[in-house]
């Protein structure tokens, strides 16, 4: 389809989105935007972006911050990994680049946390290199007009629809190209009730003439989650409270949390492992919430003890005494961070 790129470009005007990291060909800030909106609505990331600008305004203020100050800001936005790789990174470009971020798309790439998008994306924005993006809006797209019914998941699918994005990308304007087609699959090209009668391919869309619209992008995975319980021990007293750092390679890696038991199939407080190393009587013990979360591929549930001691007990090296008042300065998991706005001024 010779006039995709074109009828494409006349749609698109620039002021429809006007999101803060589209007024910029600062290749830093368009990593920063790419990686907080990977699993991420454009809603929610807008804020961490702006936090993470302000806080973080150059690679090198990234690199040579903490960890911990990276998770902080980043709690609640999920799928923490994105931060870590973004750390690293970071440390990447000031020891390889001396500190200027990569011009090119071998270079980007190499980049911890980036892939095939990613690099497309940083690449035709902030250099407007002719490279195609191919994103969740843009299988949509292109699945949608062309007929495409390959699984986006497969191997075979993703190498089509790489191969059928570059041949239609406008190799003179590759950047507004690009924008152009993830804001046509934003607003126009829908996951639910798209805009068909406003369309400018809907002559030529393939899905809408064998009326397969909703069937369009394929997936051929079926997503399997597994459920997981959490039993956290709220050790305190007047003062003070117990929290850990998660460091084993699972999720909410090198965020904070209560000490904890994982329990699969049965399981009581009166056989908790944690608690039998406690050797001092508690004056209460309560459980007092059950929390939920879903994750990609996990069923999290939260299940809290609350444990008051007249004066806590000294735990082993795994568990972080801290102070109650600055426990809101750490970085924890959103299940832990919610029981916490809900019960912290109770423990307190």
């Amino acid at each position: 389809m010779k006039s995709f790129p074109k009828k494409l470009l006349e749609w698109y005007n620039p002021t429809t989105r006007n999101l803060p990291w589209k007024q910029t060909s600062d290749a830093y800030k368009i990593w920063l935007s790419e990686i907080i909106l990977q699993q991420t609505r454009v809603e929610q990331g807008t804020p961490y972006y702006l936090a993470f600008i302000k806080q973080f305004p150059t690679v090198k203020k990234l690199a040579t911050a903490p960890l911990d100050d990276i998770l902080k800001l980043w709690e609640g936005l999920g799928y923490y990994s994105r931060a870590r790789n973004l750390h690293f990174a970071a440390k990447q470009v000031m020891e390889s680049h001396n500190g200027k971020f990569p011009e090119t798309h071998a270079e980007i790439i190499a980049l911890k946390g980036i892939g095939n998008y990613t690099a497309a994306a940083i690449s035709s924005f902030a250099y407007n290199l002719p490279h195609a993006v191919v994103d969740g809006n843009v299988y949509r797209v292109l699945s949608r007009v062309f007929g495409i019914e390959t699984p986006i998941d497969s191997t075979e699918g993703k190498k089509q629809f790489e191969q059928l994005a570059e041949q239609l990308l406008d190799k003179n304007n590759p950047a507004t190209h690009n924008q152009a087609i993830m804001d046509f699959g934003a607003l126009v090209c829908k996951p639910q009730n798209p805009l068909c009668v406003q369309c400018p391919f809907s002559s030529e869309c393939k899905a809408l003439e064998w009326n397969k619209i909703s069937l369009l992008p394929i997936k051929s995975k079926k997503l399997i989650k597994t459920e997981r319980h959490f039993h956290y021990f709220v050790v305190y007293d007047d003062k003070d409270i117990y929290i850990k750092q998660r460091t084993e390679d699972d999720i909410w890696k090198g965020l904070f949390e209560f000490p904890v038991e994982v329990a699969d199939g049965q399981w009581s407080v009166d056989n908790s492992l944690i608690l039998k190393k406690i050797d001092h009587r508690p004056l209460t013990i309560d459980h007092q919430l059950t929390y939920k979360q879903t994750l990609t591929h996990q069923l999290i549930n939260a299940h809290f003890y609350e444990i008051r001691f007249e004066k806590i007990p000294l735990l082993d090296k795994f568990y972080l005494k801290i102070s109650k008042k600055d426990i809101l300065k750490y970085a924890f998991p959103k299940i832990v961070r919610i029981y916490l706005e809900d019960r912290l001024i109770y423990l307190t």
